[in-house]
């Protein structure tokens, strides 16, 4: 038997005897004893939901509890006041007096969330007009470029890190293989870069929902709630927080929409760095990243050469412009300019 349970025996018994004394039922003390035990398990039920409760919305179902008592109160009295004392207004105060604590805490519960210090701190630092919260996930902070973004002043508000993604990055960087503990390591350096910054504010966010287990769903309750938008790389989490009518900033697809956009009949110089997969392929790279791969290019590599651009077509992972060669040694044959969303 340990100690937690010895320290709550002396609680049960009195409850238990005060049921067998004072007889509420009316039935007999076996009926008054299985009352008595019955309120006893529903008080250890709701201790263990206390303890495993967040703060902040403890405190917000006190407090709404105590007003809908203070509301309850007075209704009763109005009722026994109208009914004369009669028993259906007794009956009547009594439900009242049940209730009303019932749904003021119930009320009092999401809004409780707003009493925890680290938000209330963020906010008395923020102007109202710039309360504008972005939500990182891990994926966006490996990826490290919203460091880059938030130094350039493109992206604007309060970063938010939830205190789930931060474990999830140490996850990442205690993993035994080496390429995944690297890419958690530098995520944990992105974010002290970020808390650096003079001009950006970051909120590490303790907020955590128990009752939900993955961290995508996590993310998007948070941003429902703060309100905020998500900043992630996720496809998945993308999709996820659309449906669920949440704002996302894909970094992804930012930089796609920034590569420079080619017109047919447009001249690009690229340089052949080595051959393609399929026959007589090129294969060259513009600055940005983006891979050109030029048919008739093969014995070409190595130079440097001047393409036509015939068409433009957008696909799923980003843009693919097709061309020629504009030299006329080179002979005729297509070209492909395929603009990944990962910039290789």
């Amino acid at each position: 038997m340990t100690w937690s349970l010895l320290m709550r025996v002396p609680g049960i018994i009195a409850v238990v005897v005060t049921a067998l004394i004072w007889h509420p039922t009316g039935a007999g003390a076996w009926a008054d004893l299985v009352l008595g035990v019955t309120m006893a398990l529903a008080l250890l039920w709701a201790e263990r939901r206390v303890h495993t409760a967040p703060l902040p919305g403890l405190a917000g179902a006190v407090i709404g509890g105590t007003l809908g008592l203070a509301v309850a109160g007075a209704a009763g009295k109005a009722l026994v006041a109208i009914g004369g004392g009669s028993p259906r207004a007794s009956f009547a105060q009594a439900v009242v007096l049940l209730t009303g604590p019932w749904l003021g805490a119930g009320l009092g519960w999401r809004p409780g969330h707003w009493l925890e210090p680290s938000r209330w701190l963020g906010l008395a630092r923020t102007a109202p007009s710039d309360r504008r919260y972005k939500i990182l996930d891990t994926s966006v902070i490996i990826d490290g470029r919203v460091a880059d973004l938030c130094q350039t002043g493109f992206l604007e508000g309060t970063l938010v890190i939830p205190q789930c993604v931060l474990r999830e990055l140490q996850n990442v960087a205690d993993s035994a293989d080496a390429s995944r503990r690297n890419r958690g390591r530098r995520g944990l350096d992105i974010v002290q870069k970020m808390q650096k910054m003079s001009d950006r504010e970051v909120l590490v966010s303790d907020i955590d929902y128990p009752d939900i287990r993955e961290v995508d769903l996590k993310l998007v309750e948070l941003a429902r709630r703060m309100p905020g938008s998500i900043v992630t790389n996720d496809l998945n989490l993308n999709k996820v927080a659309q449906v669920r009518g949440v704002l996302v900033l894909n970094i992804n697809e930012l930089a796609n929409a920034l590569k420079p956009v080619a017109l047919p009949g447009e001249l690009m110089r690229v340089a052949i760095l080595k051959e393609g997969k399929e026959p007589n392929q090129g294969v060259a790279y513009l600055d940005d990243g983006t891979m050109v791969v030029v048919d008739h290019a093969r014995r070409l590599v190595g130079r440097t050469v001047d393409i036509s651009v015939t068409s433009v077509l957008q696909t799923s992972a980003g843009k693919m412009i097709f061309g020629r060669l504009h030299e006329s040694a080179a002979g005729p044959g297509p070209v492909a300019v395929v603009a990944s969303a990962g910039g290789q």
